[in-house]
C-alpha cells in the first residue's frame, strides 16, 4: 500500500497543508501517524481528499460532503452513499439550472442595452 505524507497530498491537489489538516479536524480524513506524530495517508485518504474536492467543485458544502464520504464506512455497499448522493446532485444540478436561466437572462439584458446604447450613439 502506497503511503503519503501532508506534503505529498498538499503538491498533488495544488491545496495547503492547512487545508489538509482542517479537513482531518472535521473527520473527511483519517491519517495514520508516526512514533513521532507525523501523518501519514493512505491510498484510501487520496480517494477521498479527490472527493471532497471534487464536491468543492461542484458546489456542494463541507457537511454535505462529509455526509456522502461517510456514509461509505456506515454501509460498504455504497447504496446509502448513492441514493444521498443522488439527492445532492439533483438538489444542487437544479440550483444550477436556476443560476443558468438567471445568467442567460442577465446576458440577453446586456445585449439588448448595448444594442440600445450603440443605436444612440448612431443616431
Amino acid at each position: 500500500m502506497h503511503m503519503y505524507c501532508i506534503s505529498d497530498l498538499a503538491e498533488e491537489f495544488g491545496i495547503t497543508t492547512r487545508t489538509i489538516r482542517y479537513y482531518e479536524e472535521l473527520g473527511l480524513l483519517k491519517p495514520s501517524r508516526t512514533e513521532g506524530g507525523r501523518r501519514i495517508y493512505s491510498s484510501s485518504d487520496l480517494a477521498r481528499l479527490k472527493l471532497v474536492l471534487r464536491g468543492k467543485r461542484f458546489g456542494f458544502s463541507l457537511e454535505e460532503i462529509k455526509e456522502m464520504v461517510l456514509l461509505f464506512d456506515e454501509d460498504r455497499t455504497g447504496e446509502k452513499q448513492l441514493k444521498v448522493t443522488i439527492q445532492y446532485g439533483e438538489e444542487k444540478l437544479a440550483e444550477v439550472n436556476e443560476r443558468i436561466a438567471e445568467l442567460v437572462e442577465i446576458k440577453e439584458e446586456i445585449e439588448r442595452l448595448m444594442t440600445e446604447f450603440k443605436g444612440r450613439l448612431e443616431g
